[in-house]
């Protein structure tokens, strides 16, 4: 049977606006349990490259999280990592394992 590990998630909550109206978030951290690691596509990398991001992995995320994984950082195996791009969502119905979203990473710690 699969099993992920566990990773820390930084996650951003809107608390107000500064004073010329721009938004302002606080950093908290959570644990998420059972996230895939496993390595990007060759298509992946190429693809990423002409953005100037250098992928590492790609997360494999539960389908029962409901937490955002765009443009938020990633901690596990004592490295930090920022997601890049969107994650890629499958219809829960019809992916056959407990992960139903992918999205890639590139390390920048």
């Amino acid at each position: 049977m699969l099993k992920g590990i566990t990773v820390t998630l930084h996650v951003k909550k809107k608390t107000g606006e500064d004073a010329f109206g721009a938004d302002v978030y606080t950093d908290s951290t959570v644990e998420v349990e059972n996230v895939l690691i496993g390595q990007p596509t060759e298509a992946d990398i190429v693809n990423a490259n002409q953005f100037g991001k250098h992928v590492q992995y790609t997360l494999g995320i539960p389908k029962e999280d409901t937490h955002v994984w765009e443009d938020t950082e990633v901690e596990f195996w004592g490295k930090k990592f920022r997601t890049v791009g969107m994650p890629v969502q499958g219809i829960d119905e019809m992916v056959p394992l407990s992960w139903g979203r992918n999205v890639m990473v590139e390390c920048y710690e």
